[in-house]
């Protein structure tokens, strides 16, 4: 697993002290100060700056659709991971927009093996995780294997010129998982941070939530109290391959001396595992932005961030994540390159 340094505190006061002489009120450009100065901090140095970014999507079934946790079949996962390898996703237009490059990583479909493509990562550990209200989602090594394969793909991004990254989901039935893991992982009843996903009728969330209740008790049976347990073995029993392999991406790129940026619900329950793994990555983590899964606000404060964006999103696919990229690209270039009031001749208030 990478191995993830802690930011250069030092690097952190230079830059609060930069940010308070420039020309502007103290604190008028609110949490975009503070962002530029995280980002000088990780990149070591007062004039931060950000180039090329890239959106890693991973994609894997799950086996607990067979209990009509979600609004879409489960062969919605292949078919979109060719609409992303053909451009025609969401994802690809707002990374188009933000100056981000798409990966899509192949950690779990259920199908056929998908053709070649400059842009696909096969990792596949498996054709879909275990049903996890009946059994584990999948075994303690193949979890290591799915968070290998993230940091893998996050090692190829940096290495093709990417300056900052995200993670990015795609799979069927992962709301469920992400639910169960980040209640398994916070201490939290099922009913705090299960929502509707894809959008589910009453009735498919009545089951949805007493499908995450019977998983969280058949994992505690095993594990016993599940907060404290090995994070990696909860994430085994209760997570996504994805999921797991989102924090591989997040926990790879913060060791090259990369931010690191959160999307929606599924790929925050994989930035809260690799903070389990590894405390250091909050230092490089920023939230892309809140989506509407009641359970993503309390990862978020789990986590100690506040998001960059609401935009009332939920489609998942590292969009929200991708969106806040030029936000960041801002907050570095009003550090690097707004004048001082010293350096423009400008008198303070």
């Amino acid at each position: 697993m990478s191995r993830v340094p802690p930011v250069d505190r030092e690097f952190l006061d230079r830059a609060r002290a930069r940010q308070d002489r420039l020309t502007k009120p103290p604190g008028s450009l609110g949490r975009l100060e503070e962002a530029g100065v995280r980002l000088a901090a990780i990149q070591r140095t007062e004039r931060p700056r950000l180039g090329p970014g890239a959106v890693v999507v991973a994609a894997a079934d799950h086996g607990v659709t067979a209990e009509g946790v979600s609004a879409y079949p489960a062969e919605v996962t292949p078919q979109m991971v060719l609409n992303f390898l053909a451009g025609g996703a969401a994802i690809n237009q707002i990374a188009r927009a933000a100056g981000a490059e798409v990966y899509v990583l192949d950690v779990g479909v259920n199908g056929p093996e998908f053709p070649a493509h400059e842009r696909l990562i096969p990792a596949r550990v498996r054709p879909g995780t275990g049903n996890l209200v009946r059994e584990p989602a999948m075994s303690p090594a193949e979890a290591m294997a799915a968070l290998q394969a993230g940091e893998n793909a996050a090692r190829r991004a940096v290495s093709e010129g990417a300056t900052l990254l995200a993670a990015g989901d795609m799979g069927i039935g992962n709301t469920t998982a992400a639910a169960a893991l980040t209640a398994a992982l916070l201490g939290l009843p099922a009913s705090e941070v299960t929502g509707r996903g894809t959008g589910v009728d009453d009735a498919a969330y009545a089951r949805k939530l007493a499908v995450v209740e019977r998983a969280l008790a058949r994992a505690a049976a095993e594990l016993g109290d599940l907060a404290k347990a090995d994070p990696l073995d909860v994430a085994a029993q209760l997570g996504g391959l994805e999921i797991v392999a989102a924090a591989g991406v997040f926990l790879a790129a913060a060791a090259a001396g990369l931010p690191v940026v959160t999307d929606g619900f599924p790929v925050t329950a994989g930035a809260l595992l690799a903070a389990r793994l590894e405390p250091n990555l909050k230092d490089y983590l920023f939230a892309g932005h809140r989506s509407v899964e009641p359970g993503h606000a309390r990862q978020l404060e789990a986590l100690g961030l506040e998001p960059l964006l609401d935009l009332e999103l939920r489609l998942g696919e590292g969009t929200g994540a991708v969106l806040a990229f030029p936000v960041l690209r801002a907050a570095a270039a009003v550090l690097a390159g707004m004048a001082t009031f010293d350096e423009a001749g400008v008198s303070e208030g």
